[in-house]
């Protein structure tokens, strides 16, 4: 199967760093993560094995983001708009334009359904699931 779009493994690798820097260094993102990644080069080595599958179809992660992200406890909707800043941010960093803006709408595909996720999870200890 052909990739998505034109990257290289050493790419993803890469913007992998860049975003988890970032996340490190910021104010309502880092305490969320540290409350769940211990070892920061095995995770980002999890999760440019997620984008290597996402993008290139090769095998390699084993996992479920979406349970990973329910299960946090300590994820909230609004989290996602944070995310995905510092994430199109290292995209523009690192990469061309063209594979930034195609490797973007991905993340955020992705992202928005992660934040559906999480905000039926929030809406159903209040309420009714949100369908939106």
């Amino acid at each position: 199967m052909d990739p998505r779009f034109d990257i290289t493994e050493a790419e993803i690798a890469r913007v992998v760093a860049v975003f988890y820097g970032a996340v490190r260094r910021h104010e309502v993102l880092a305490p969320i993560f540290a409350d769940h990644v211990g070892d920061w080069p095995a995770h980002e080595d999890r999760i440019a094995a997620f984008w290597k599958g996402a993008i290139l179809h090769k095998a390699g992660y084993n996992g479920s983001p979406m349970r990973a992200h329910l299960s946090a406890g300590n994820v909230r909707p609004e989290h996602f708009d944070i995310w995905l800043a510092l994430f199109d941010e290292a995209l523009r960093r690192t990469l061309p334009p063209w594979s930034a803006r195609a490797w973007s709408q991905m993340a955020h595909r992705i992202g928005q359904g992660l934040r559906a996720g999480v905000q039926n999870i929030d809406a159903g200890r209040a309420g009714p699931p949100v369908l939106r």
